[in-house]
C-alpha cells in the first residue's frame, strides 16, 4: 500500500495538487542552488525518483515518456531563447563568439568520435550506431549552464552561454544528420548536404527574425507575448519537419530582438520604435524566463520518474560512464589549450554538464518502427546499451561543475552546506531575487550608467550627517 492509495482524493484534483507542489518545491530548489551551486536539476531528478515510490505505476505509463519529449523540445526552445535574449553583440565580442564556437565544435566532434570508439569496444556495436549514441553524451546542457554561471565574471559568463548554446545547436544538427533518412553516397555529398541545410536554415532564420521582430514591435494588443512564443514554436516545428536546424531560428530571433540598434540600421531604423520596444522586451524576457523555468522543472522531474536506479549498482555501467566522462574533460582541456591558449580556463574547463539535450536525443533515437512497420535499416538502437550511463554522466558532470563553481567563489564545501545554507535561505534568496529585478529594471528601463550607479552606492553607504554636510558645503558662497 502506498501513501497516495489511502488518500481520498479524485485523480484530477490529485494531479492539480501534485503539479502545484512540484512548482513550489522547484522554486525552493532554485534558492538552494543559488546558495550551494548544486544544480537544481539534480534535485528535481531526485524528486522524480521519490515520486516513483509514491506512485509505483507511474514509471510504466507511456504518457510520461511521450510528455517528456514534448516538454523537452518546447523547453529547449525557451532555454535557447532565454540565452539569446541575454546576449549583447558588439565589435569587441566577435573574438569571444568565434572562440566559443570553435571550442563547442571541436569538443563536440572529437568527443563524439572517441566515445563512439569506446562504445564499439565495450558493447561490440556498429561504429555508426555507436556514433549516434555518442553525440548526445558529447553535448553540453545549456539548461543547466545558463542558470548556473550567473555569478561568474561577465566575459566568462558570456563565453559559457555562447558555448553551451552552440553546443546544443551543433549537436542537434549532427544528430539529425546521423538519424535522418539520407541517400548520401560520398563524402562530397555529405558536405554539400550539411552545408545546404545550414545555409537554408540561416537564410530562413534571418528573414523570419527580421519580420518577427518588426511584428513584435508593431503589436498593440495586450495579449501578444505568448503569441510570439507560439509563432517561434510553430517555426521550430515546421523547420524540424523539413529537417532544418530550427534552433538557429530561435537563436537569431532572440539576438536580433536584443540588439535592434545593431540590426536595424540605415533605412531599417525607421521600422523600429526603441522607446516602445524597451518595456515590452523586458516583459517578454521575464515571461520567457518563467516559462523556461516551468518546463525545465517538469522535464527533469519526469526524467527522474523514468530513471531505473538498479543500473547504478552495475559495475560495468559505472566503468563505462567514468571512461566517457574522462574523455569529455580531456578533449575539453586540449581544446581549451589550443583555442584559449592565453586565456584563463578555470572554472570554465569544469563547467560541462550534460542534461536536457542528452536525455531528449536518447529518447528520439530511431528504433526502426514507422507507422507500425519495422525497417531494420532504420533501427539505430543498441540493445545492450544501459540507460544508466545517462544518469551517471549527468550526475558526475553536474557535481564536477558544482565543485568548480564553489571553488571559484573561494569557498569550502563544508562552509557552503553549514554556513550559507541556513534556515534563512528562502528569505535571503528572495532578497537576492529582488535586488536582481531592481538592477535589471534600472539597466533596461532607466539606462543608468556606471557613474550613476556608483553615485547611488556612495549615497547609500554615506551617513545622513555626511550627506547634509555635502549639501551645505555646496550652498556656501564661494
Amino acid at each position: 500500500m502506498t501513501l497516495l492509495s489511502i488518500l481520498p482524493i479524485k485523480p484530477e484534483y490529485l494531479l492539480i495538487i501534485g503539479g502545484s507542489l512540484i512548482i513550489i518545491i522547484s522554486f525552493v530548489f532554485n534558492f538552494i542552488s543559488k546558495k550551494t551551486n548544486i544544480p537544481s536539476v539534480l534535485m528535481l531528478m531526485v524528486l522524480g525518483v521519490a515520486i516513483q515510490y509514491l506512485v509505483p505505476d507511474i514509471k510504466d505509463n507511456p504518457l510520461i515518456q511521450k510528455s517528456l519529449i514534448i516538454v523537452g523540445k518546447v523547453g529547449l526552445i525557451l532555454i535557447v531563447l532565454e540565452a539569446a535574449l541575454d546576449l549583447k553583440l558588439s565589435k569587441d565580442k566577435i573574438g569571444l563568439i568565434i572562440r566559443s564556437f570553435l571550442v563547442a565544435l571541436l569538443a563536440l566532434g572529437f568527443s563524439s568520435v572517441l566515445i563512439a570508439f569506446c562504445i564499439q569496444g565495450f558493447l561490440g556495436a556498429d561504429f555508426y550506431k555507436s556514433l549516434v549514441y555518442a553525440v548526445p553524451l558529447s553535448i553540453m546542457s545549456s539548461a543547466i549552464i545558463i542558470p548556473s554561471v550567473t555569478t561568474l565574471a561577465e566575459e566568462k559568463k558570456e563565453f559559457m552561454i555562447y558555448e553551451s548554446t552552440f553546443s546544443d545547436i551543433l549537436g542537434i544538427i549532427f544528430f539529425q544528420f546521423l538519424t535522418a533518412p539520407n541517400e548520401f553516397e560520398t563524402t562530397q555529398d555529405v558536405i554539400v548536404g550539411v552545408s545546404t541545410n545550414i545555409g537554408i536554415t540561416i537564410l530562413v532564420a534571418v528573414v523570419f527574425s527580421y519580420i518577427a521582430v518588426w511584428i513584435f514591435n508593431k503589436l498593440t494588443s495586450h495579449v501578444k507575448l505568448f503569441l510570439v512564443i507560439s509563432i517561434l514554436t510553430l517555426m521550430y516545428g515546421i523547420g524540424s519537419v523539413y529537417h532544418l536546424s530550427s534552433l538557429i531560428i530561435i537563436l537569431f530571433f532572440g539576438i536580433i530582438l536584443n540588439n535592434v540598434e545593431l540590426f536595424f540600421r540605415g533605412p531599417l531604423k525607421k521600422l523600429m520604435d526603441k522607446d516602445k520596444l524597451k518595456p515590452v522586451f523586458h516583459e517578454f524576457h521575464i515571461i520567457t524566463l518563467e516559462s523556461a523555468f516551468f518546463l525545465r522543472t517538469f522535464f527533469f522531474v519526469m526524467f527522474g520518474i523514468t530513471i531505473s536506479l538498479i543500473s547504478l549498482v552495475d559495475l560495468q555501467v559505472a566503468i563505462q560512464s567514468i571512461v566517457f566522462v574522462a574523455i569529455l574533460y580531456v578533449v575539453r582541456f586540449l581544446t581549451f589549450k589550443v583555442i584559449l591558449w592565453n586565456k584563463e580556463i578555470v572554472p570554465q574547463l569544469w563547467i560541462a554538464p550534460r542534461g536536457l539535450i542528452t536525455v531528449l536525443l536518447f529518447y528520439t533515437i530511431p528504433n526502426g518502427f514507422e507507422n507500425g512497420v519495422y525497417d531494420p535499416l532504420r533501427d539505430l538502437t543498441i540493445g545492450n546499451f544501459d540507460s544508466g550511463v545517462l544518469l551517471y554522466t549527468i550526475l558526475i558532470t553536474s557535481l564536477v561543475m558544482t565543485l568548480a563553481l564553489i571553488k571559484a567563489k573561494g569557498k569550502k564545501i563544508s562552509d557552503v552546506i553549514i554556513k550559507d545554507l541556513n534556515f534563512n535561505f528562502i528569505e535571503d534568496g528572495m532578497e537576492e531575487e529582488m535586488e536582481d529585478e531592481i538592477r535589471e529594471y534600472h539597466e533596461s528601463e532607466l539606462g543608468i550608467n556606471q557613474e550613476e550607479e556608483n553615485s547611488i552606492e556612495d549615497i547609500n553607504s554615506s551617513e545622513p550627517e555626511d550627506i547634509i554636510g555635502d549639501i551645505e558645503n555646496e550652498q556656501e558662497p564661494q
